[in-house]
């Protein structure tokens, strides 16, 4: 007896959510029979949440199963394969540094990183930084909102815009409220569960910047720091320098020895660097509110004031490891003469600019 086939009509079709239902089961399945995504099911799972083909109910689940049994490396990269496709894209004719860092600020120490950044323009290196608003947990204070402080509003640009002020000044800020959209509507998942999901950990692996670059990730606790290895090395990123940071950014203490790994391929080397040996050591300057951090800033740009020591460290030695200075004290020298010739000023004047020209 010949069985006629089954009509289109009659085979049962697997919805979205019943395919995100069974990445749920992978992950969420207890200690002993729960396994890792493959990269391509990792990168499906998040088109999915993207999409909101998957129920607000699976969404969380997955958030927080994810982050119980922490992401392996090629659930990152598939994750971060989304990003690279959907995100916002910039590029620069030389070689250029991104900086990775969390998305919901700082509360404890005063930020450097926006100084840093304005002084590797000012030295002729294309800068590419991202941020948001204020998000949970920290709800800390933002790179958006400490460059506005000075005069630089990257809130509401357009992508040309952004391209245009790298080309022009060496120095862009993907704000995702403006330019990634889907990624912001992951923030009220971050919220309910009051924990960082695991696709935060994209804010540290990600970069708008296409073309050559060294890749700078801030991290906190030393098995993020081997994950990011290998998921950067799967996602083809050469040049990676991952930083453990004050607060988890990329901003290097100057009251420690800065732990510091450069990774490139299969191959990684540990970099203690100790700003004593440099006449860098000093206080990390403690976070005390916008207004008060202003004038500092200002200072510290001219060469002066709490934060000089600290900005003079953290650009000296992010221009030896982007190879615009061949040492370290090469690097710490052409960060001085930035500051004290006022090219750092110089540089947020122009980008002060180009941000009044809306």
């Amino acid at each position: 007896m010949v069985i006629p086939p089954m009509s289109d009509a009659l085979v049962p079709t697997v919805s979205n959510r019943d395919l995100f239902k069974g990445y749920l089961r992978k992950i969420g399945s207890g200690e002993h029979t729960s396994k890792g995504l493959t990269r391509e099911e990792a990168a499906h799972a998040l088109e999915l949440i993207l999409d909101e083909q998957a129920s607000p109910a699976q969404i969380g689940a997955f958030l927080i199963a994810h982050r119980i049994r922490r992401p392996e490396p090629q659930e990152l990269t598939g994750m971060l394969d989304v990003y690279r496709q959907r995100g916002p894209k910039l590029s620069s004719t030389a070689p250029a540094i991104s900086f990775g860092m969390p998305f919901d600020g700082r509360t404890r120490t005063a930020p450097i990183y926006p100084l840093t950044a304005l002084l590797l323009a000012a030295a002729g290196l294309p800068v590419v930084l991202q941020g948001a608003g204020r998000m949970p947990v920290k709800y800390g204070v933002t790179a958006q909102e400490l460059f506005a402080a000075m005069g630089i509003d990257w809130s509401r640009r357009s992508l040309q815009w952004l391209q245009e002020s790298l080309e022009l000044h060496q120095l862009a800020l993907i704000h995702q409220p403006d330019q990634f959209p889907a990624a912001e509507s992951l923030i009220s998942y971050r919220e309910d569960l009051g924990k960082r999901p695991p696709v935060a950990s994209l804010e540290l692996l990600w970069t708008a910047h296409q073309g050559d670059h060294l890749l700078v990730s801030g991290f906190v606790h030393p098995p993020t720091e081997a994950r990011a290895w290998e998921a950067l090395r799967l996602a083809g990123e050469t040049k990676v320098l991952t930083v453990k940071g004050l607060e988890g950014s990329t901003d290097l203490p100057i009251s420690r020895a800065c732990i510091t790994g450069r990774s490139q391929g299969h191959t990684h080397e540990r970099l203690i660097l100790h700003p004593r040996d440099h006449s860098c050591y000093g206080d990390d300057n403690l976070w005390d509110g916008i207004e008060n951090w202003i004038p500092q800033a200002l200072a510290a740009l001219g060469g002066q004031g709490e934060l000089a020591t600290a900005l003079q460290w953290n650009c000296g030695v992010y221009l030896w490891q982007a190879a615009t200075c061949d040492t370290l004290e090469k690097g710490l020298s052409h960060a001085r003469q930035l500051m004290e010739s006022g090219a750092g000023l110089q540089k947020l004047e122009g980008l002060r600019e180009l941000s009044a020209q809306r």
